[in-house]
């Protein structure tokens, strides 16, 4: 089974997105952390619009990439420019991957109106759903490619 960090820059939001999505469409192939450059707390918006689309991430924690319990990663996947930018170093064959999300809590108007900016947040939830869903593929042809895999 393939070990996978989600990475973003508060492990707040996005990365805790991507791992809960994970979890639940791929938890049987792939092993899944989220990570943060910095930790923020969970975004209770971003707990809300999971759980409107039934995945619980309420029980996960922010933390940086110190505090997880494995230090090995078979690919990285940092989820926005400042998280690739600040990627800390991992050694052995790590498959690093960039796919930037918006920041729905930066793109809201008001932070504490609970109803506010929500559509943000489903939006983003719904994209990162659907890369989520690529990863299957994405893992498997770079592995193919890193091996010199004529069919790649």
């Amino acid at each position: 089974m393939k070990r996978i960090l989600f990475l973003c820059t508060g492990n707040a939001c996005r990365s805790q997105m991507a791992e809960g999505w994970t979890r639940k469409e791929l938890g049987s192939r792939l092993d899944v952390f989220s990570a943060g450059v910095v930790k923020h707390g969970i975004d209770p918006k971003a707990v809300r619009v999971m759980n409107e689309a039934g995945v619980d991430i309420s029980g996960q924690s922010s933390k940086t990439v110190d505090q997880l319990p494995v230090k090995h990663f078979d690919a990285v996947i940092t989820l926005c420019d400042h998280a690739n930018e600040s990627c800390p170093f991992f050694s052995g064959p790590v498959q690093r991957f960039h796919k930037s999300f918006d920041d729905p809590p930066s793109l809201t108007v008001s932070p504490g109106d609970q109803g506010s900016g929500l559509d943000v947040y489903r939006r983003v939830r719904d994209e990162i759903h659907a890369f989520v869903l690529t990863l299957p593929d994405l893992l498997d042809q770079e592995g193919q490619q890193q091996r010199g895999d004529p069919s790649s």
